[in-house]
C-alpha cells in the first residue's frame, strides 16, 4: 500500500508520514528530500539556478516514478505538488491520497516560528502572514479537496493524527 500524505506547508505532513512509517514498519519517503538527493542540491537551489517549471517537472518525474514502483511507502509530498499537471489524478489512481487539512490559524502558529527557513513566506512580514496563507490556501483547496481522504489536524497530536488515518484506512 502507497499512502501519500499532502497538504499546505506547516500542515504536519513530514512528522505524521515518520509516525505512520514507525506504526506501520513500512519505508518513508519525501519527496523533497527525493528530488535534492537525485540533483544533488536544495530545492531552494534548483529553483534559483533552473526555476520553477523544471522543478515541478522533475517532481512530476519523480513522483510517478516511485508510484509505479512495486513497493509500499508512505510518501509525503510538498504544498504545491498536488496542484500541478495530473499529479494528484495519479496520486489517487496509484496509492491512497490523504489531505491533512490545518486551518489558518493553526498553520500561522507553526509557520511563524520557522518562517526565515521556509522561503516561499520568508520576506513576508508576520502581520502579512495569515492574509498570505488564506489566499494560497484558497488556490490549492480544489486540489487538496480531490484527495481520496482528509483528516483536520487541528489540536491534535502526531499520534492522534496517525491513528485516525490508520483507522480510516481500516489497517
Amino acid at each position: 500500500m502507497k499512502i501519500i500524505l499532502l497538504g499546505y506547508m506547516g500542515c504536519g505532513k513530514s512528522a505524521i508520514s515518520r509516525a505512520l512509517s514507525k506504526q506501520l514498519n513500512s519505508k518513508r519517503i519525501d519527496l523533497d528530500d527525493a528530488i535534492e538527493e537525485r540533483e544533488g542540491r536544495s530545492i531552494a537551489d534548483i529553483f534559483k539556478d533552473k526555476g520553477e517549471v523544471y522543478f515541478r517537472k522533475l517532481e512530476t518525474t519523480l513522483l510517478h516514478e516511485l508510484l509505479d514502483s512495486n513497493e509500499n511507502f508512505i510518501l509525503s509530498v510538498g504544498g504545491g505538488t498536488p496542484c500541478f499537471g495530473t499529479n494528484m489524478e495519479v496520486m489517487n489512481a496509484k496509492g491512497i491520497a490523504v489531505y491533512l487539512s490545518a486551518n489558518i490559524t493553526t498553520l500561522v502558529e507553526r509557520l511563524l516560528p520557522e518562517k526565515n527557513k521556509r522561503p516561499l513566506i520568508a520576506r513576508i512580514s508576520d502581520e502579512d502572514l495569515p492574509e498570505f496563507i488564506g489566499k494560497h490556501l484558497f488556490e490549492r483547496r480544489h486540489f487538496y479537496l480531490q484527495a481520496k481522504k482528509a483528516v483536520s489536524v487541528d489540536k491534535k497530536t502526531v499520534k492522534e493524527i496517525a491513528n485516525e488515518i490508520l483507522k480510516d484506512l481500516s489497517i
